[in-house]
Order: C-alpha cells, then sequence, then structure tokens
C-alpha cells in the first residue's frame, strides 16, 4: 500500500506499509498458486514468491514515497506529489528487478540452491520477472488511486474546515455591530430623557464592551462567561427599563464550566427584551437558565411578554439575529444543534437552543 506524502516522520512509512500487507500476501500466494501448476513443487514456490512479492512491494513504496516527499518538500501539494506514470513505472520496474535479484539470493540461501547470475536462464527469469511485475503494477496502481482520492479528499475537507471557519468568524464579526448598534440607539433615546442616567448607561456600556472584547474573540467559552456578560448587559437595560424589568439566572456550578459559543444569548435577550417585554406596558420577567439534559447542553431564554402573535416582523424568529444563530449552530455543529421559538405557558416567548456537549 502506497504511503500518505504528507506525513514527514521517518516512522510514518512502517503504518502504511503494513496496511499492505495483507493484500500482498494474497497476490504472492496467487503467484506461487500459478506456478505450482506449472510444475514448481509448492515449498519452494511459496518461499520465493513471497520473499520476492514483498521486497517488491517495500522497494516499491519506499521508492514512491521517497519522491513524494521530496515533491511535497518542492511546494507541490499532498494530492499534487504523487509521482506521474512514467516515473511510477520505473520505479516499479527498478523495484521488481531489484525485489526478484535480492528475494532469489535469499531464497537459494534458505534451500541450500546455487542460481548461476553469469549464465541464467532468461526465459525463465523473463517468466519470473512478468510474474512479479504485473501484480507489482496492478496492486501499486489500486493503492496509489486509492492514496491519492484520500489526499484530494483530505485537502478538500481541510478547505471545508477553513471555509466553515472563515463563515464563522464572518457571522460573529456581523453579529457584535449589530448588538452594539441597538445599545447605541437605546442610550440615544435616554440621552434626551435622563441625561444622568444616560452617563451611567454610558460608564457600564464602557465596562461591558472592555469585557466582551476578549470573550467574543475566542471560539468558545465557558457558560459562566456567557451569563457574565449577558449580566453586564442586562445591567444596561435595567437602567433604561427601570422596574419594569426583573431578571432571573439559573446555572448549576456544574455546568458553569461547559463550552458554548461566545455571544450565542445575546441576540435571543435582545430580543426578549425588544419583541417582549418592552411592547408590553407592564414590563415583566426575563429568565436566562442552562443545564445538561440527555448529554446536551439545554440553554433557555424565557420573558412574560408580548409574546410571539405580537412580535415584529411578522413571521417570529427571521430577524438578523436569529438568523445569525441558526446559520452559526448549522457551522458549528450541522444537525446535532437545535434551536426553537416556542410560546410560553402564562404568556411570552421561550428560546431554547440545544447543543452537544464537547470536552473542554
Amino acid at each position: 500500500m502506497l504511503p500518505d506524502p504528507r506525513s514527514t516522520h521517518p516512522l510514518g512509512f512502517w503504518p502504511d506499509f503494513i496496511k499492505g500487507l495483507p493484500a500482498t500476501q494474497a497476490l504472492c500466494l496467487v503467484v506461487a498458486v500459478v506456478l505450482t501448476l506449472l510444475g514448481t513443487p509448492w515449498w519452494p514456490a511459496a518461499l520465493y514468491s513471497l520473499l520476492i512479492g514483498n521486497l517488491c512491494a517495500l522497494f516499491i513504496n519506499l521508492g514512491l514515497r521517497g519522491i513524494s516527499l521530496y515533491r511535497v518538500r518542492r511546494g507541490h501539494t499532498a494530492h499534487e506529489g504523487w509521482p506521474n506514470a512514467l516515473t511510477t513505472g520505473v520505479v516499479i520496474v527498478v523495484s521488481v528487478l531489484g525485489g526478484m535479484l535480492m528475494g532469489s539470493r535469499v531464497g537459494d540461501l534458505l534451500l541450500g540452491h546455487h542460481t548461476d547470475w553469469f549464465n541464467p536462464n532468461l526465459h525463465t527469469w523473463a517468466v519470473i520477472f512478468a510474474i512479479s511485475l504485473l501484480p507489482s503494477m496492478a496492486g501499486t496502481w489500486l493503492f496509489r488511486s486509492r492514496a491519492r482520492l484520500a489526499a484530494a479528499q483530505a485537502e478538500a475537507e481541510q478547505a471545508l474546515r477553513h471555509a466553515t471557519e472563515a463563515k464563522l468568524r464572518l457571522l460573529e464579526s456581523q453579529l457584535e455591530p449589530h448588538m452594539l448598534f441597538n445599545t447605541l440607539a437605546n442610550l440615544r433615546a435616554l440621552i434626551g430623557l435622563d441625561p444622568p442616567q444616560a452617563q451611567h448607561m454610558l460608564d457600564r456600556l464602557i465596562d461591558y464592551l472592555r469585557a466582551t472584547l476578549n470573550a467574543s474573540r475566542s471560539p468558545a467559552h465557558p457558560v459562566s462567561a456567557e451569563f457574565a456578560r449577558l449580566q453586564d448587559y442586562l445591567a444596561l437595560m435595567q437602567i433604561r427599563m427601570g422596574s419594569r424589568l426583573t431578571v432571573e439566572f439559573e446555572l448549576a456550578p456544574d455546568d458553569a464550566a461547559l463550552p458554548m459559543p461566545p455571544l450565542l444569548l445575546q441576540p435571543l435577550v435582545e430580543n426578549a427584551i425588544k419583541h417582549g417585554l418592552e411592547p408590553h406596558r407592564p414590563g415583566g420577567l426575563l429568565r436566562v437558565s442552562a443545564h445538561r439534559e440527555d448529554g446536551l447542553l439545554r440553554l433557555r431564554v424565557e420573558d412574560s411578554g408580548a409574546g410571539l402573535a405580537a412580535a415584529r416582523p411578522p413571521e417570529p424568529g427571521s430577524g438578523f439575529g436569529l438568523t445569525q444563530i441558526r446559520e452559526r449552530l448549522a457551522t458549528l455543529h450541522g444537525a446535532a444543534a437545535h434551536f426553537s421559538l416556542q410560546p410560553r405557558d402564562g404568556g411570552g416567548t421561550v428560546a431554547q437552543i440545544d447543543l452537544p456537549i464537547t470536552p473542554t
């Protein structure tokens, strides 16, 4: 079996070579059966076939690996590093000749025979060479094709991962200005109504942005960190809404260190205030909770506000923030994550996210 040219460690050759040993032994035994049918005793036929076949496979692998590593180190990709057809053919022919000579010599030593290398039977050696060459070529091209396909798939997967990461960074970069715009709009409204409160709100905004800056640049952070950022944000909202906004957080100590994407709950909290509690004259309760359930991290944001029927835009869940959440979940976890937006018993709305729990 051909090695993966992307592996530059010398020991990386042997696991790849060992994977191809069963197929090599099978080919050697097939050749031994053919020789036996042609009149060669079974034991010498099997011994010479195994020695020559395995040495041919070893030399072919070493030759192609050396060329592939050289090409990769010269700047070719793993997929492009494989030798071309002509080079591969030369390596096979040279390796088969070397395997024949060395394998025959070792077989002679084991069986006590002596081969006259200076006066060989050319017909016999031509037959042996053909019998050795054809399986070597067939096996090499089979494993070469499989290895090239594997290298191409690995490169495609790597490109997909890079594209996914870039898409996620873009989503996060869009989300942060969206949150800041909403907060500044609220601050602008408060300046005309209550300048001292606006000053206090601005101070809290500065503290919030300072605390959020590093967290928003990380791919994941603990649930406790997400809750801390939400507490900072809701402190800003309580300055503006006063007693109309009641906030509760529920997080068990055992679940505080579970990882989650940063700022994932921010748009849910913003929507709960903007579409649920602000239009509701008495205001109400905003509860944020997180806990484990059936191997998932269940995140909930619920409010006792106006409910989905009063939400704008008319189709609940179609706004910018919720679109960002769906795209981030799809990018990070695919079908393993789930988001739902449902009416709350007693009035209001419940937004829920189920995330697979990933090791820290």
